[in-house]
C-alpha cells in the first residue's frame, strides 16, 4: 500500500512539472500571439490609410505637374507674343525707313533736275536784256520803207540791215530755246497774273475785259517757269 501510494504520488510529481512546464510554454505563445493578432488586425487600417494618402499625393503631383507645365507654356507663349511684337516694331521702322530714303531720292532728284534745268536763270535774266535791245531796234524801222516798192540806195541798205537784225534775232532765239528760254508775246490773251504783269488799264469797245492788247515789255519763260513777267495794258470797259 506504501508503495503504492509513493509511486503515485511520484508519477504525480512527474507529471505535474511536464504540465507546469508545458503551460508557461503555453502562455508565452497564446500572450506572442495577441500582439500578432492585434499588428495583423491593425495592418489592414494602416494599408488603407496609407493607401488613400497615396492616391490623393499623385492627384496633387499631377495637379502640380500641370501647373508647371502649363507655367513653361504660358512662359513662351509670353515670349512669342514679345518677339511678335518686336517683329512687328522693327518691319514698321525698316517700312518707314525705306518710304524716308525713298522720299529722300524723289526729292534729291527734283532738286537735282532743277538746280540743272535752272542753273542758267542769273545768266538768262542778263541776257534777255541784250534780247529786248534786239527787239527795240527791229522796232525802230518802219514797215512803209521795208514794204516800199521803189527803194533806193539807203532804204535798201536799210532792209538788209533790218534782215540780217531778223535772222540774228532768230537763230538767238532758236539757241535759247534749246536751253529752256521761251518769249512771251500776249497781245489778245486774257491776262495771267502768273505770267503778266499789268502797268495800266484802258477801255476797248471791240475787245473784252481783261485782255492783252498792249505790250510794253516781253516777258521770258525757263523750263516753264516764268522768269520775267511780261508788262502788259489791259481792258477794262467797266
Amino acid at each position: 500500500m506504501l508503495r503504492q501510494a509513493l509511486s503515485t504520488s511520484s508519477r504525480a510529481l512527474r507529471s505535474t512539472p511536464r504540465f507546469a512546464v508545458s503551460s508557461p510554454l503555453a502562455r508565452p505563445q497564446f500572450q506572442s500571439a495577441a500582439p500578432a493578432w492585434s499588428i495583423k488586425a491593425a495592418q489592414p487600417i494602416a494599408a488603407r490609410w496609407y493607401s488613400d494618402a497615396k492616391e490623393e499625393k499623385p492627384a496633387a503631383e499631377e495637379k502640380e505637374g500641370e501647373k508647371k507645365e502649363a507655367d513653361p507654356l504660358a512662359e513662351l507663349k509670353k515670349a512669342l507674343e514679345a518677339k511678335e511684337a518686336e517683329v512687328l516694331d522693327w518691319k514698321d521702322k525698316c517700312l518707314r525707313t525705306v518710304a524716308d530714303f525713298r522720299n529722300l531720292q524723289d526729292r534729291t532728284a527734283r532738286e537735282v533736275k532743277q538746280a540743272r534745268e535752272f542753273a542758267i536763270s542769273a545768266f538768262a535774266k542778263d541776257l534777255v536784256e541784250s534780247v529786248d535791245n534786239l527787239d527795240r531796234a527791229l522796232g525802230t524801222v518802219s514797215q512803209e520803207k521795208l514794204g516800199a516798192k521803189e527803194k533806193n540806195e539807203d532804204l535798201q541798205e536799210l532792209a538788209n540791215f533790218h534782215e540780217g537784225l531778223k535772222m540774228t534775232e532768230t537763230i538767238l532765239m532758236q539757241t535759247l530755246a534749246k536751253h529752256g528760254l521761251s518769249r512771251l508775246d500776249p497781245v489778245g490773251e486774257k491776262f495771267n497774273p502768273n505770267e503778266h504783269e499789268a502797268t495800266f488799264m484802258a477801255p476797248q469797245p471791240d475787245k473784252e475785259d481783261n485782255t492783252v492788247f498792249h505790250v510794253q515789255q516781253k516777258g521770258f519763260k525757263l523750263n516753264g517757269r516764268t522768269l520775267r513777267a511780261a508788262k502788259v495794258g489791259v481792258v477794262k470797259n467797266k
